[in-house]
């Protein structure tokens, strides 16, 4: 009995490594077509020019009004 044992250990690591396989196989193209569009859109926002706001000062917080006494 123990000597099955023995011969399932080999099994399940044949079963594994074709599910493994099968996986790894897959078709992968279903969902390229559209990241590469969404890489080409991204791609062409960064080389646009984007112009400077007249406004460009840093921000400045604006300070909190004193707690009114009663």
């Amino acid at each position: 009995m123990a000597a099955l044992a023995w011969l399932l250990i080999p099994l399940f690591a044949v079963v594994g490594a074709a599910i493994w396989g099968s996986w790894v196989q897959r078709n992968k193209t279903i969902g390229d077509v559209a990241e590469l569009a969404g890489y080409a859109r991204f791609r062409d926002a960064m080389e646009r020019a984007h112009p400077i706001a007249p406004d460009s000062a840093p921000f400045r917080p604006v300070p909190e009004a004193a707690p009114a006494e009663s």
